[in-house]
């Protein structure tokens, strides 16, 4: 392979901010807690949000993960992938040439492994989702940090906008909201979903992924693409402006983000869950929509605040949040393998176990899981640069093999 300039090199251990690793781990348990559900059941469901069959713990952990985690975790990803983006462009000497060859390299790569994930293990990938909006990143690269955080405010409030405009629209009389046949069609979508996925064998799990894919995840990209990429450059925005690198000279502003951020995000969750706790899927109402809309809304105020209560507590010598650092700088990893993990566990080509688990069971396993990838992580990166997959993905971007081993200091 070529090789390329070392300031575009993979950026070493001790110059990464420790704030976006610790929050990129703390991300990462909050998605693999949002994904239990997608994992073990269809993601076609006819209902999101708490399922009202559940009972006792399992009804709780339902609960939990839907008001505090749910639309919460991504939208905080979505954000740091942002101000990985900064943080990358700002070890360029300039956003020229050199830098764009490079990040287009990475996104290709990123797009290249997001496919593959979605088409042969897991459905509910979101890599190619952030790999098609990080290709606008790049052409947005040589905008002042200002104009990012405009520009993503404006495309983050149209995806917000527009699922307002529907639920307006279904509040019109004589809009029709779905009839007999629309969910009988509904029905049969999850019902061969769950035939592929709880007793088929690997061909027709394959299958039923590219159905979704190509019917729901890219369907869903009318919203998907302004929500992600408008978080990108909020995210992108912040880091830039060196509130993260340099929490303590932005204390003022970061200790407002968390109180506007908790009080928005708290409210907008808790009118989402008045309206309606378990929005339908399969035919939509107005009411379902609006609450759909307030909860994906709360995740950016309250995703703000959680960045600034971290960034905050490192800077006053707080530690903990650094516990999360070694998950996060393994966060492909780490996201790979739990689809792995959970589809090979739970599918009928593998252990079979789809439906046998009560809700709370499998919330117990997601956390032993994490707490395992948690010990890997500081175990592996004592020995290692780059978490497996990062490498490889790194080997892509950069045009050579980065050194892997970390070689013993010699005495």
């Amino acid at each position: 392979m070529t090789a390329v300039p070392s300031e575009f090199a993979p950026v070493a251990a001790p110059e990464r901010i420790a704030a976006l690793d610790a929050l990129r781990g703390l991300a990462l348990l909050g998605i693999l807690l949002s994904n239990v559900a997608a994992f073990a059941g269809p993601l076609r469901e006819l209902h999101d949000g708490i399922d009202p069959s559940l009972r006792g713990a399992d009804y709780a952990w339902s609960a939990f993960v839907y008001v505090a985690i749910r639309d919460k975790a991504w939208t905080l990803f979505a954000l740091l992938f942002g101000m990985g983006f900064a943080s990358m462009l700002g070890r360029a000497p300039s956003a020229g040439r050199g830098f764009a060859a490079i990040y287009l390299r990475r996104s290709v790569g990123l797009l290249a492994i997001g496919l593959v994930h979605a088409w042969l293990i897991w459905a509910g990938d979101i890599l190619v989702t952030y790999a098609v909006c990080a290709f606008a990143l790049l052409a947005l690269r040589g905008w002042a940090p200002e104009r990012w955080i405009v520009l993503g405010s404006l495309l983050y409030a149209s995806g917000i906008g527009f699922m307002l405009l529907i639920a307006a629209s279904l509040s019109l009389p004589g809009v029709a909201v779905g009839d007999a046949a629309h969910l009988a069609a509904a029905h049969a979508e999850r019902a061969a979903e769950v035939a592929a996925y709880a007793s088929g064998d690997y061909a027709a799990a394959t299958a039923q992924r590219w159905s979704f894919f190509f019917d729901a995840t890219v369907g869903g990209w009318v919203v998907m693409l302004p929500l992600t990429l408008g978080l990108f450059l909020i995210g992108a925005g912040i880091a830039r402006s060196g509130a993260l690198a340099d929490a303590g000279r932005w204390r003022a502003q970061w200790r407002e983000a968390i109180v506007w951020g908790v009080a928005l995000g708290v409210a907008s969750t808790a009118a989402s869950v008045a309206l309606d706790p378990s929005p339908a899927m399969a035919v939509f109402t107005a009411r379902s929509v609006l609450a759909q809309t307030l909860h994906v809304a709360s995740g950016l105020p309250l995703a703000l605040a959680a960045t600034g209560a971290v960034a905050l507590m490192l800077a006053r010598g707080m530690r903990w949040p650094l516990r999360f650092a070694p998950a996060g700088r393994m966060a492909l990893s780490h996201y790979l393998a739990q689809s792995l993990i959970a589809t090979w566990a739970l599918y009928g080509y593998g252990l079979g176990q789809w439906g046998r688990w009560p809700y709370s069971a499998l919330m117990v396993a997601a956390l032993a899981l994490f707490a395992a990838q948690m010990a890997f992580s500081a175990w592996w990166l004592r020995r290692f640069r780059f978490g497996p997959a990062e490498w490889l993905w790194r080997t892509f971007t950069y045009g050579r093999w980065p050194p892997l081993r970390i070689e013993p200091a010699r005495r």
